[in-house]
């Protein structure tokens, strides 16, 4: 199979959930990005199957304001209400200081970058 052509569902296929949705985070997380952030965010979190491990990758963003925090936040309770769990991959020192001091830091669960290059 090339890589341009699709595939095709098989029947043992059909149940089987992605053990993670990525969402790739490129900039700033913060309030002059916010309205592009928003629909990426939460709208990433609505196409994730549920009960599928969400992946915010951070690799490409070295800052986090309050308000890229509120959006993190935000996201994560709607995927908790949709079954499903958030993890913030390769946040910045920055980020992570940022959950330490606001308290955020046990809201999440931190990793690795993703696998994979966003398309």
């Amino acid at each position: 199979m090339t890589p341009d052509q699709e595939r095709t569902a098989r029947p043992e296929d059909e149940f089987q959930v992605p053990r993670a949705f990525v969402v790739w985070v490129r900039g700033d997380l913060d309030m002059d990005h916010a309205d592009e952030l928003r629909p990426l965010l939460l709208d990433g979190v609505d196409l994730a199957p549920h009960g599928t491990d969400i992946v915010i990758d951070l690799q490409n963003s070295s800052f986090c304001d309050s308000t890229g925090l509120n959006l993190l936040l935000a996201a994560r309770e709607r995927a908790l209400a949709a079954g499903n769990r958030i993890t913030l991959a390769a946040p910045s020192h920055q980020m992570i200081r940022l959950l330490e001091i606001t308290g955020s830091a046990d809201l999440f669960d931190l990793g690795p970058a993703a696998e994979g290059r966003p398309r």
